[in-house]
């Protein structure tokens, strides 16, 4: 069954031509012009993947992205006129999977699609991962949940794919390209911003002072290590 899209941009010109080009690649396509009708049709419909344009008059793409993120696990592609990192790393923290930059070309816009619509493959080890409980700290992979000193917060799933691969190699220096290619996908490698925002929202939901990890590692000019205490 193919993927169902919604597109939230106040440029109608932009919601045609995605409209067709989305259709015409078999997805089902819908679209909203402000981000308070995107979020009625959240309500309303199922979908599978929201592209949300970032700049928006009323109620703006990262607000309207925290909005969605708030009661929702829908994979968000947030669309972007400015290539700023700072702005970059805010549509990510804002919730959203990806971004792409405007303009953009068909196929760049469809590898993004299709990247952020893919679930990590299981990795080697991950089905036999066991419950964490260490330090204060209970992680039930099953249900995604994580309590740290009795406050329960829940992973989004591309939070849980990269937590997943850091546990299923414990004590292991992971590059930051091997992560990026895991979880995002084989196309990415360079988006150093990308594990920035990922690491830091997992050790706030993870780590009993986020500011002094004892889970999350960053190994300086490396990578990630996932430490498991013995």
């Amino acid at each position: 069954m193919s993927a169902r899209i919604l597109v939230i941009d106040d440029d109608p010109q932009i919601r045609r031509v995605m409209r067709s080009t989305l259709t015409a690649h078999g997805y089902q396509v819908n679209d909203a012009r402000t981000g308070e009708e995107g979020l009625e049709e959240l309500r309303n419909s199922n979908y599978d993947l929201v592209l949300l344009d970032m700049n928006m008059p009323g109620m703006g793409g990262m607000e309207t992205c925290r909005m969605i993120r708030s009661s929702s696990e829908i994979a968000i592609v947030m669309l972007t006129v400015n290539n700023a990192e700072r702005q970059k790393v805010e549509a990510l923290d804002a919730g959203a999977d990806d971004y792409v930059t405007k303009p953009f070309s068909t196929p760049e816009l469809l590898a993004r699609i299709r990247a952020t619509l893919r679930r990590l493959p299981q990795a080697p080890g991950q089905a036999n991962l066991q419950p964490l409980v260490a330090e204060g700290v209970n992680l039930d992979l099953s249900s995604r949940e994580v309590t740290v000193r009795g406050q329960t917060s829940r992973l989004t799933a591309r939070e849980f794919e990269l937590l997943s691969y850091l546990l299923a190699r414990p004590n292991k220096t992971l590059a930051h390209r091997e992560l990026l290619q895991a979880v995002w996908g084989p196309d990415y490698g360079d988006e150093l911003e990308y594990l920035r925002v990922f690491i830091n929202r997992l050790r706030k939901k993870l780590e009993p002072d986020p500011s002094k990890p004892r889970f999350l590692v960053t190994d300086a000019w490396a990578g990630y290590r996932f430490h498991l205490p013995q």
